[in-house]
């Protein structure tokens, strides 16, 4: 199989003011299907912008990425959607539910944006939910759900179209340590028996330390890659 991410020479630069600040200065980047990846370095390092660049969020000043196997450098914006909405799913830190929505109704969203039809959504999502933990969940809403079963809710939704590549953004630093061990154990069994690509940006030791491989930047590039 091709590479899930193939990030070549990589540079990102914004604009404050007069002056242009460079977030990434040439980076390279391969990510083969299967991984369990952590991007780490200081604030300032360049890691959420390349994990912005991977999940097409923004776009690079120079260089070229290419992810699932479709080269998406120079998308335009409802291009960059439409790609998101099949390829990638996403688990942020701040967990992005809509707050109106039940559990079910979260985790079913992405499929119901691709039209899928509702018994094939449920046939996907209920399994889903029983996966992640919240069999006897589904019909409460984001209030009533503490931050580990509001995560568990957006892993099942970042997995429920089946994506190329899910992409964690700090994932548990809004969860205490018993709960961010538990959720990285489920993300870790459904690498290893599911064989989900994971790409984590985090300051995370506890994320770190269950990756398989660490790709740590600093200023801009790529100071170690290291396999586990």
């Amino acid at each position: 199989m091709s590479a899930v991410i193939q990030g070549t020479d990589l540079h990102k630069t914004y604009a404050q003011g007069a002056i242009e600040v460079p977030a990434l200065r040439g980076v390279d980047l391969t990510v083969e299907p299967g991984e369990f990846t952590a991007l780490v370095g200081p604030s300032g390092s360049g890691k959420s912008t390349l994990l912005n660049l991977v999940g097409t969020l923004d776009k690079p000043t120079s260089g070229s990425i290419q992810v699932a196997g479709h080269d998406v450098t120079n998308l335009k914006r409802a291009d960059s959607a439409t790609f998101r909405l099949t390829h990638i799913g996403f688990v942020f830190q701040a967990y992005n539910l809509l707050p109106v929505l039940t559990a079910y109704e979260n985790a079913e969203y992405t499929l119901l944006l691709q039209g899928v039809a509702a018994a094939e959504r449920r046939a996907i999502v209920t399994p889903l939910l029983e996966r992640v933990g919240l069999q006897t969940m589904f019909d409460r809403k984001p209030h009533e759900l503490s931050g580990g079963q509001q995560q568990r809710v957006a892993v099942a939704r970042a997995l429920a179209s089946k994506p190329s590549l899910v992409l964690a953004d700090e994932p548990t630093a809004n969860l205490d340590s018993e709960t961010s061990e538990e959720l990285l154990d489920l993300m870790v069994e459904l690498n290893t028996q599911d064989g989900v690509t994971f790409v984590f940006a985090s300051h995370d030791d506890t994320v770190v330390s269950r990756a398989r491989r660490v790709v740590t930047l600093r200023d801009g590039l790529i100071a170690t890659d290291e396999r586990t």
